[in-house]
């Protein structure tokens, strides 16, 4: 089998990283954080003359082909008292806003796949939707020996959402979890 050829520039110049920086308004510690490296390292290459190899090369050349990525990947400013992030292992699938006194919920999808999205192929989840969700991601209030475990758990009675902090609504089938922003 024949190996595969791409049409990928893997080097970029001084310019082309400060000008890629600049298109997402970015400081150089933002920068560092988004690539992975430190902010003398942004500085070592934008004052450079040499090219810039490796994988930041590829990738703010893809950002610069494809700018709206980028942009889809942007976490909103809180702006309800509750955040959850529904993660698969380390990637966000679904940010969840919550105000559990006006019982109104936000989301915001961070993947296609709908297997991966926290409420499917519902956009819009009311708060009903979302308290199910919940109680999908623990174990069912009609557990065998109900006392015992949430004794384990140190918690005084059946709660999802107080489950969920315990748990991390951590499921043994599956590698799904909610991290909690309060």
């Amino acid at each position: 089998m024949k190996a595969e050829k791409y049409a990928i520039i893997n080097t970029i110049m001084p310019e082309e990283l400060k000008q890629i920086r600049k298109v997402f308004n970015l400081s150089q510690s933002e920068f560092a954080k988004l690539v992975g490296v430190s902010k003398p390292t942004i500085e070592r290459w934008e004052r450079g003359e040499e090219k810039i190899k490796g994988p930041v090369a590829v990738l703010v050349n893809m950002l610069s082909e494809n700018p709206a990525y980028l942009k889809s990947r942007i976490v909103p400013e809180k702006q309800m008292p509750l955040r959850l992030f529904y993660m698969y292992k380390n990637r966000v699938c679904t940010l969840i806003d919550v105000d559990e006194n006006k019982e109104e919920v936000l989301i915001k999808n961070y993947t296609n796949n709908v297997m991966f999205k926290a409420f499917g192929i519902n956009e819009n989840p009311t708060f009903k939707d979302y308290q199910e969700f919940l109680k999908s991601r623990c174990f069912p209030e009609s557990r065998d020996k109900l006392k015992l475990v949430l004794e384990d758990l140190g918690l005084p009675f059946y709660d999802p959402f107080l489950i969920i902090k315990k748990t991390e609504g951590r499921m043994a089938e599956d590698d799904f979890w909610i991290k909690i922003e309060e």
